[in-house]
């Protein structure tokens, strides 16, 4: 019969996987937010340039 990990042991690890996940995908919706406002501030900057 093969050992069996205690519940908790499961459901931290249940738990740290999904907290990592989120995670993972605030920081990455949060810099492709972060990119588009610097691309609208690059296109605002560059219509007032001059040689």
């Amino acid at each position: 019969m093969p050992q069996m990990s205690p519940m908790w042991w499961e459901t931290l690890f249940i738990a740290f996987i999904m907290l990592f996940i989120m995670i993972n995908t605030l920081i990455y919706w949060n810099q492709k937010s972060q990119m588009k406002q610097q691309k609208g501030m690059n296109k605002l900057n560059m219509n007032n340039w001059k040689w």
